[in-house]
């Protein structure tokens, strides 16, 4: 079974670039294949990765709701969904991308959250690595996760703000009881002398500083170009921060 590496953060930090430069690392390494997860609703990670996403769990879960979908003869319902969620992969070279989308409406999703439970379940273990791009919240990786988070890295930005929320997602994680092997923040867009205000809400989070990433000039002009985040160079600052702080981890 593959590792499961889940990025979280306030809206706004850069946990996106931050799963795509992650997701970057492993196939530079060639710690391949990659399942690269958007739990997201206001999902982003497609374009960073340079996937066109074309459809996603919610279009899927929404068509089954209320009995709307054609079945064909002789197949379950069941095992028809299935079919369609595996249809949801979009594939890449040594990547592959699922899209969570947005939230169920009104109505009972229980039966179709289990059928998507157990095959993202079963559908990881293909997988040498999971890179899941979680909502503020992670309540998308608490309802459909049932196993262990190997790494969590939770991205904050250079204000107490976003310091202070990332100290709320430790405690969430708590309350929702999901068990977390390895955590560490993640602090981006830093000036090369972290305040001591942030510092102190670092400190209260109780989580390791694992790397500051610099206000990067090549992300900025990828973003506003639609380009993907794989395609920069070692040499961006980005890169040259994070990346040895990953090899140490998964090395």
């Amino acid at each position: 079974m593959g590792k499961l590496i889940a990025v979280a953060g306030k809206g706004g930090a850069g946990k996106t670039t931050v799963a795509a430069l992650v997701v970057r690392y492993l196939l530079e390494q060639r710690l391949t294949p990659v399942l690269a997860v958007d739990a997201d609703p206001n999902y982003t990670l497609g374009d960073a990765l340079g996937i066109r996403v074309e459809n996603t769990i919610g279009m899927l879960r929404e068509g089954f709701v209320g009995e709307r979908a054609a079945l064909p003869a002789g197949m379950s319902k069941d095992a028809y969904l299935e079919r369609q969620l595996e249809a949801a992969i979009h594939e890449s070279r040594g990547v592959d991308l699922l899209v969570m989308g947005r939230q169920e409406g009104p109505g009972c999703y229980c039966a179709l959250n289990n059928i998507l439970r157990r095959f993202l379940d079963r559908l990881a273990t293909g997988y040498r690595f999971a890179v899941v791009d979680n909502e503020a919240g992670m309540e998308h990786l608490s309802r459909r996760n049932t196993r262990k988070i190997d790494l969590l890295l939770v991205v904050s930005d250079h204000t107490t703000k976003a310091a202070r929320a990332a100290s709320r997602i430790v405690e969430l994680i708590e309350e929702l009881r999901l068990e977390v092997t390895d955590k560490y923040l993640v602090l981006n867009r830093s000036p090369a002398q972290i305040t001591a205000e942030v510092k102190a809400e670092i400190a209260r989070s109780g989580l390791s500083l694992l790397a500051s990433l610099p206000e990067d000039p090549e992300v900025s002009v990828a973003d506003a170009q639609g380009k993907s985040l794989l395609a920069l160079g070692d040499s961006a600052l980005c890169v040259s921060a994070l990346h040895p702080a990953l090899e140490r981890l998964l090395s």
